[in-house]
């Protein structure tokens, strides 16, 4: 509905309530309220004021809601730019090993280096919120580990626990993203 068809419509109704208002009334003349033509003119301007709020109200709303999910998708694109520009020099450092690696003699030097590029990797992905779970030892818990087996526990008291781990559970940022694959002694 647009203004003039809300202005038409509050001018009749208004012409109607003073119709019904005179027919009632035709007894006695004296208590029959007219508004005056001003008294229209001025519910008409608030009518038009109300209704140009409205629709002020809704464009801004809707140019929120659009503004609002551009910002997101563009958030999920970019949200591991971070982590991969720090994973960039690990990279780079696999690539170095693996030119060394064909006029390489020395097995010790290689094991080495290899460490020291594993080493660097933990430690950037520990920085961005990464830590591995514990688990070997641990009491069996559904909301962290997988059970991948069930083996005759060795002892009484490793009944229920986990006596090897076949992959590493991961948290980040203190909530599970990996479950530990484990084998447990029952």
């Amino acid at each position: 509905m647009d203004k003039e068809e809300i202005l038409d419509n509050k001018a009749a109704e208004i012409l109607q309530q003073q119709e019904n208002s005179t027919t009632a009334n035709a007894n006695n003349i004296d208590e029959v309220n007219i508004p005056s033509s001003t008294d229209v003119k001025e519910e008409v301007d608030a009518l038009a004021e109300a209704n140009d709020k409205y629709i002020r109200l809704y464009a801004e709303f809707d140019n929120f809601k659009r503004r609002t999910t551009k910002e997101r998708i563009e958030l999920l694109q970019t949200a591991s730019k971070d982590v991969i520009v720090s994973l960039l020099t690990v990279l780079d450092d696999f690539e170095r090993s693996l030119k060394y690696l064909e006029t390489a003699t020395d097995i010790g030097a290689i094991k080495e280096g290899i460490l020291l590029v594993q080493h660097k990797l933990k430690n950037i992905l520990t920085q961005k919120g990464l830590k591995e779970m514990e688990s070997l030892g641990q009491v069996f818990d559904a909301d962290l580990h997988e059970a991948i087996t069930n083996v005759p526990a060795p002892t009484e008291d490793m009944k229920g626990k986990i006596i090897d781990e076949v992959e590493k559970g991961y948290y980040l940022n203190e909530k599970v993203i990996r479950y530990a694959k484990v084998v447990v002694a029952n």
